[in-house]
């Protein structure tokens, strides 16, 4: 293989802007299948990328895709990424691997909240794109704006490389502006494209256009300039320019098309291979495990040791298939790995070109490649070397979780099938997190989003048969004293033969923070000191459950000043159980408070939207900590009881049109207002019964 001519990309965009309609054209085109397949299932296929049930029923891509095509002796790996928010650590993790993109937008929509996320991963991992104003023939298209918007949110170089022909109900084609000749999509699918000459009422807007495109290229290539000035520009000099500017991410060129009309795509193609890069115009680099991790370029080279990493796991029937991406060296069938996480050697016994769940065979695959490799576990992330090194790949970017919901299954064979749908989701995706809280013994998952965790509810459902209840997860609350109080207390019991006895005399009080202290001050041996573990014993036996709750007793401290013993009836139990009885008896006049978890919020959105944002944050019994405006950005940092961060996330997303990014962590506890207490009180008592 000419791995110079070898193109990795990825579709990227916003919900519905387009992504899996536009990578089945390219299929289809590259003739890699026969027939159009729609995405929301209509014709009762579904897109060919959108192989999971749950995404041909909702029409939306879930999980990312690859496949692989053939354009003009090019062969081209594609990964089609899902658009929600929720899934962004596929789109994460798919970026992370790949050499370039096409950032598709809607020319109705522009720019949106998960265009802007997109972006800002291409950026983390210096992926070069294009972008494709998609849906020309939608009411209200409008590619200029967009183009313009790309200039204005996303900082970006952007450029027209064609100019439409029409707009909504009246696109017919398309023009492009290097080599100045108009496309005009005839036939039942538009698959007939007639080149002609520019309509004679656009050739002066094409050529302000064309002007503008070559004053941007000739930026990155002094022979362009100097061509220019002189009016005998070659269309070589002007691709040669454009791509330069568009590998050093200083330009991006847009396109434009239907993909649902079957109109630009072609162009399209030709534009990823003319300007989007190779593997070997990359560079890629790793950790030498060997020498503190110290950074090394790994080079697209089949001689040198290999170096391959993992980027996505599917559980299949008969084991785990593991996408790869080799970016030194080579594999063949047969040949052994070595995890270099855990150290493990792992012989490749199949190895397969992917087409969405079809797989195709191969016997080797070299630097540059992107293959899948069956029956080999590892987990997501994981490096792959050959015997000679020990170079480990970055690991993706993971965002934090920041929804969770509580899981119960309704018998014990759901219980089973429930735990190994969790070992099995959690491995493949690293924002989806699952645990049993130890103190409301729940099951708790934990991932982006309601869709996210949603989506996952469902796949439990039918592809484990777990028959479940799902339900808002309990607050762990706590209680605390506020008031000192003194203590005196007789432990004494006689019935027949040894008896027990104990007196403590002390203090309980609050311990200023959220730690428990226990403070031995007996002096003269009025307690023996053998028995002052059976003290401490009993304190912390009582701060397991609260009176108030049932929940943990925190910020309590327990001084023991004074007491008395007797010589045979004393011993370790009875001082415990008199520390214990002496600690319930004062708990009540201590003045006990329920505490509540109080979670730390930072939300980044457009400034548009801080109101809507400091209002919703207001209403949930918020306190704003700091607001902070940068450019067109608000950030906004704030502390919210847990309780009523259910279900926040989904409410700032509808207020502020999908555009803010939220965070979430403990941040500490605080005390429940008056008004609250006893509410909080009688809901757990109802609870129990």
């Amino acid at each position: 293989m000419d791995i110079s001519k070898l193109r990795n990309i990825g579709i990227s965009a916003h919900i519905d802007s387009g992504k899996t309609t536009l990578t089945e054209r390219i299929l289809y085109y590259c003739n890699k299948i026969h027939r159009i397949g729609e995405v929301k299932g209509k014709d009762g296929v579904g897109a060919t990328m959108d192989s999971m049930e749950l995404e041909k029923e909702r029409g939306i891509t879930i999980a990312s895709a690859a496949t692989n095509v053939s354009w003009d002796n090019h062969p081209i790996n594609i990964i089609d990424t899902p658009g929600h928010v929720d899934f962004t650590i596929e789109v994460e993790n798919a970026l992370r691997v790949l050499d370039g993109a096409v950032l598709v937008l809607c020319s109705v929509g522009g720019v949106q909240s998960q265009s802007i996320t997109v972006d800002r991963q291409m950026k983390r991992y210096s992926v070069p794109r294009i972008a494709f104003i998609n849906k020309l023939d939608r009411t209200g298209a409008n590619p200029i704006k967009v183009k313009d918007q790309l200039i204005e949110k996303l900082d970006h170089h952007a450029i027209l490389m064609q100019l439409p022909i029409g707009l909504e109900n009246q696109f017919h084609g398309i023009i492009d502006l290097i080599t100045k000749k108009a496309y005009y999509y005839k036939g039942d699918n538009n698959e007939i494209v007639l080149e002609k000459e520019i309509p004679a009422d656009m050739i002066d807007e094409v050529e302000e256009h064309r002007e503008e495109l070559i004053d941007a290229a000739s930026l990155f290539s002094d022979e362009l300039a100097e061509a220019f000035l002189d009016g005998n520009e070659t269309e070589e000099m002007i691709y040669e320019a454009i791509r330069i500017g568009t590998l050093s991410m200083k330009l991006t060129p847009v396109f434009l098309g239907s993909a649902f009309k079957n109109k630009g795509v072609r162009l399209l193609l030709d534009a990823v291979i003319k300007y989007l890069p190779s593997p070997l115009d990359r560079t890629n680099i790793g950790h030498d495990l060997d020498d503190n991790e110290k950074d090394v370029e790994v080079f697209c080279d089949n001689t040198k040791p290999t170096v391959a990493l993992a980027f996505k796991l599917e559980n299949q029937q008969y084991g785990q298939l593991t996408y790869l991406r080799i970016y030194q060296g080579s594999i063949k069938k047969g040949s052994d790995l070595y995890n270099v996480r855990t150290g493990k050697k792992n012989k490749i016994g199949r190895l397969a070109k992917m087409h969405a769940t079809s797989m195709e065979d191969i016997d080797s695959a070299v630097a540059g490649q992107i293959v899948a490799i069956f029956g080999v576990d590892c987990a997501l992330g994981d490096t792959f070397n050959s015997e000679e090194i020990n170079i480990s790949m970055k690991h993706s970017f993971i965002p934090k979780p920041i929804i969770s919901l509580a899981l119960e299954a309704k018998d014990n064979k759901s219980l089973d099938n429930l735990s190994k749908a969790l070992n099995r989701f959690s491995k493949e995706d690293p924002t989806f997190k699952s645990m049993v809280d130890s103190e409301t013994n729940e099951t708790i998952i934990s991932g982006m989003g309601e869709l996210h965790l949603n989506v996952y509810i469902e796949r439990m459902r039918r592809e484990y048969g777990v028959l479940l209840t799902v339900g808002a997860p309990k607050v762990s609350y706590r209680e605390t004293i506020t008031k000192p109080i003194s203590f005196d207390y007789t432990h004494k019991k006689q019935s027949g033969g040894r008896g027990q006895y104990a007196r403590v005399v002390g203090m309980l009080e609050p311990s200023g923070d959220d730690e428990n202290v226990f403070v031995n001050d007996i002096k003269g041996g009025v307690i023996p000191s053998n028995y002052i573990p059976g003290c401490e014993k009993g304190f912390n036996n009582c701060l397991v459950k609260g009176d108030l709750t049932g929940f943990p007793i925190v910020g309590a401290k327990l001084i023991l000043n004074d007491g008395n013993f007797h010589p045979v009836d004393s011993s370790m139990l009875a001082f415990e159980v008199a520390i214990r009885d002496a600690f319930r008896s004062s708990y009540h006049k201590a003045k006990p408070k329920i505490l509540e978890p109080v979670m730390k919020i930072s939300v980044e959105t457009p400034s548009e939207f801080r109101g809507n944002v400091l209002g919703t944050i207001n209403q949930r019994r918020g306190l704003i900590l700091e607001t902070s405006i940068d450019d067109h950005f608000t950030r906004i940092d704030a502390e919210v009881p847990l309780v009523e961060t259910f279900g926040i996330a989904t409410v700032l997303r509808s207020c502020t049109q999908g555009k803010s990014e939220f965070t979430m962590e403990f941040c500490k506890y605080s005390p429940v207002p008056v008004q609250l207490e006893e509410q909080i009180i009688k809901d757990l008592k109802e609870e129990t019964k």
